[in-house]
């Protein structure tokens, strides 16, 4: 894994990457200059008394401080406008990469991760990249300037620095083979925190319901206690780079400022020299300081761009079909022989076989955990079926492309997701072109047309982010119809009037089959009066088609279902 696989995005910017450290360079040269500059100030100067020399050479070191600070800020500048373009365009692919996963690599991965992926390690990644442009060419070449010059002055003082280059190099390599590692289990970490955290926020009612609140808090110090002992560990051996290298240059300042002045005394330096030559090794000081500092930057990068490409390299279980077209008088909807299953797990779905003629209504019922939404999801191809085949129109699904696919499916999930914006424009979600009375129709049919127009603003009222301000009614009621107005061959209503009283329900039930004509309409549903008007039932018992009929069939012929009508009529006495 290499951090050349991101070439490509700071390719819009290879010019700014090609001045920008030529400016820093140019910098780094002046640099240099300065200690001969004040060597000769101080040997031509100061010892000889010559004012004028002085004022002479300390204009010219003015100027040159000067031009070396333009040309840092122009750095500075590319570097900033570079990093910002590289971390929106590297933001924008792993987005749209995400974008084309399936529900089995976003399971996988897990929504905390990849949002810590698209912004704490891009983020990482952006900042690699600016002391790239600002840092990574002028901290060696003043370290290796400054040893070139050390040379030039006197070659034996300058064996002291030669000594302790290898002992930092050393250090580095040492902490950099710890610390790359433990900067991935730091991120792992971080992902296991944002989760807790994400349960915690968006599941606060049912916490403070079940007064679970000091668990919860329990359960966030673990996470925080977990993350924290390994920043703190990766912290601690990325600290010891500063002082090891300090400590190792400082003693090679005392070693030359001592056999520094036993070379004055004997004649073989001058006194400029030597602050020439102290200069130079804090000048090495400093760069290397730099360099342990871009080793800590590198190697969280390091880190950072190996989670990114996971999620940049990683290939979609499901790859968009050829197209196709329809086959006539095939039926909407047929299952053959259909078997699945999440991963490795057990079979979640068993030798399902059914057929939905096109404008029927289906109605789908079992017990929790039976298969009824796994069965939904793969009629929009959300998963692949591992046995068997799913076809629409008489075509099977992986023929289609998925943007066709989907067009021909209104769904309505379990688990209601709005966006924050308007009613109209969630709404609009099913239909971007809908005319407002589209969108009243459909609202209308859903039932949702009543507290709608109670609002003062209507269909331009607000909707703040998941719908938060809006009962689970209301919310189920506006995603039905946003699945509604695109007008779809297929609607799905997958359990998605559980939170409807009963008088809302029957009335929404009579509006689709009214409404609906020539749609092919599953309904899934945990009440019987949902279903038992539909023209096939389907019960699922434990991932197998217990029975498949019309209401009166299935109380003839299905056990399971006929347990699920007693409980129910028991229930309801």
């Amino acid at each position: 894994m290499s951090l050349i696989k991101f070439g490509k995005y700071l390719k819009p910017y290879i010019w700014q990457c090609i001045f920008g450290p030529l400016f820093k360079l140019t910098e780094a040269v002046l640099e240099l200059y300065l200690p001969l500059l004040m060597a000769r100030v101080i040997d031509n100067g100061v010892i000889a008394g010559d004012t004028g020399y002085i004022y002479r050479m300390g204009g010219v070191m003015l100027g040159i401080v000067t031009v070396g600070l333009l040309c840092a800020l122009v750095c500075q500048y590319v570097a900033s406008v570079t990093s910002q373009g590289f971390g929106t365009g590297l933001r924008n692919a792993v987005f749209e990469k995400i974008s084309s996963f399936s529900h089995e690599e976003l399971d996988r991965f897990g929504t905390p991760s990849l949002i810590n992926r698209v912004t704490g390690d891009i983020n990482q990644l952006q900042y690699a990249v600016a002391m790239l442009i600002r840092l990574v060419i002028r901290a060696p070449f003043l370290c290796i300037g400054g040893i070139v010059m050390a040379l030039v002055i006197d070659w034996k003082l300058a064996l002291v620095i030669i000594v302790a280059i290898p002992l930092f190099i050393l250090i580095i390599v040492l902490v950099m083979k710890k610390t790359v590692p433990l900067h991935r289990m730091v991120q792992g970490k971080l992902d296991a925190l944002t989760r807790v955290l994400r349960e915690n926020l968006s599941g606060v009612r049912v916490i403070r319901a079940f007064a679970r609140t000091g668990e919860e808090q329990n359960r966030f110090e673990q996470a925080t206690g977990s993350h924290t002992q390994a920043a703190i560990r990766v912290g601690r051996l990325s600290a010891f780079l500063n002082p090891a290298t300090q400590l190792i240059m400082n003693l090679a300042i005392l070693a030359i400022v001592w056999f520094g002045g036993l070379r004055v005394e004997a004649g073989g330096m001058t006194t400029g020299e030597i602050i020439a030559f102290i200069n130079y090794v804090n000048q090495i000081l400093l760069a290397l300081i730099v360099v342990a500092n871009l080793v800590v930057t590198f190697t969280k990068a390091y880190a950072s761009a190996g989670r990114v490409l996971e999620v940049l390299e990683t290939e979609p279980s499901l790859r968009s079909g050829p197209g196709a077209a329809p086959v006539a008088n095939a039926p909407a909807v047929e299952f053959r022989q259909v078997g699945f299953s999440y991963g490795a797990g057990e079979k979640e779905l068993e030798q399902i076989t059914f057929r939905a003629a096109k404008g029927s209504t289906i109605g789908v019922i079992g017990g929790t955990g039976s298969g009824k939404s796994t069965l939904m999801a793969l009629i929009p191809r959300f998963y692949d079926v591992q046995e068997g085949q799913v076809l629409i129109d008489g075509v099977d699904v992986r023929e289609y492309t998925l943007e066709g696919l989907r067009e021909k499916i209104g769904m309505v999930p379990q688990q209601v997701e709005l966006f924050s914006g308007t009613i109209g424009e969630n709404i609009r979600w099913g239909k971007v072109d809908a005319t407002l009375e589209e969108i009243r129709e459909a609202a209308a049919m859903a039932q949702a047309a009543e507290f709608i127009e109670k609002m003062p603003e209507q269909y331009d009222a607000a909707v703040e982010r998941g719908g938060m301000n809006l009962s689970g009614g209301q919310r189920q009621r506006l995603a039905i119809a946003r699945a509604l107005v695109r007008h779809p061959e297929i609607l799905i209503l997958d359990d998605s009037s559980s939170a409807l009283d009963y008088a809302t329900d029957a009335a929404l039930r009579r509006a689709i089959r009214s409404g609906t004509r020539g749609m092919t309409v599953f309904m899934v549903s945990q009440r019987v009066s949902a279903v038992k008007q539909s023209d096939l039932i389907l019960v699922l018992d434990d991932g197998r088609l217990a029975g498949a009929g019309t209401h009166d069939e299935l109380l003839a012929s299905c056990e399971t279902y006929q347990e699920i009508c007693r409980s129910q009529e028991r229930g309801d006495s």
